[in-house]
């Protein structure tokens, strides 16, 4: 990371954190490694501004009511609960605060779902439980991560009862892809993870323009 500034031509940079939350590499690991003092640093001659992470920006919101239309366009939200269910670890409490906050922001938004939850791998309330969370008979489960991985490709299919072991990755056998799933009584629809989705470009770019409001206009 800190000989991509060797690599750019440009005066002026604007540095935007491909993360779900904040934390110790967008709080520490990232500026140590580009040498950022504050929000706008000048650094071997070039003007550095650095942008909170994609994940904290209100226009994820969006992002997961779209994709939760895209893998379920026929399902009444009034009888389907959405889930966004992350890893959740006592050691980074922001992961799960950015995941709280997205459930209350959709819930408030007049999106028309029954219920509007947070769960999470490691900590209550535990994803595994989602048809006991869920009290309607459609349930879809959009998996805050930036990526697909082993979180969301093989582990989290285990937790939702999909799959029954971890196995090759999910995203190499067609069953994943076949929504939707009949489970515990229930129809369940599992997407990938939010940060694949095509728009998050432009969330990218919102956190420069909210950078320049914020910043610029000082």
């Amino acid at each position: 990371m800190r000989e991509a500034l060797y690599m750019i031509d440009a005066d002026e940079i604007y540095v935007v954190p491909d993360f779900i939350s904040e934390g110790y590499f967008t709080q520490d690991v990232i500026p140590r490694e580009l040498e950022l003092t504050g929000p706008t640093t000048v650094v071997r001659g070039k003007t550095l501004h650095y942008c909170l992470p994609v994940g904290v920006h209100r226009s994820m919101t969006g992002l997961i009511l779209h994709r939760a239309k895209e893998v379920a366009p026929n399902v009444n939200p009034a009888e389907t609960t959405l889930i966004i269910t992350g890893h959740g670890t006592g050691l980074n409490q922001n992961s799960t605060k950015a995941i709280r906050d997205q459930a209350e922001l959709i819930a408030a938004s007049g999106a028309g779902y029954a219920a509007v939850l947070d769960a999470y791998m490691e900590e209550q309330p535990f994803i595994a439980q989602w048809d006991e969370l869920a009290n309607t008979p459609n349930v879809i489960v959009v998996p805050f991560f930036i990526s697909d991985g082993l979180h969301s490709f093989q582990d989290i299919p285990v937790l939702l009862g999909i799959e029954n072991e971890v196995g090759p990755a999910a995203s190499q056998r067609d069953a994943f892809r076949q929504n939707p799933h009949h489970l515990r009584s229930k129809t369940l629809f599992y997407t990938s993870a939010i940060g694949t989705d095509r728009l998050m470009a432009d969330v990218i770019l919102d956190q420069i323009s909210d950078f320049d409001q914020e910043h610029k206009s000082l």
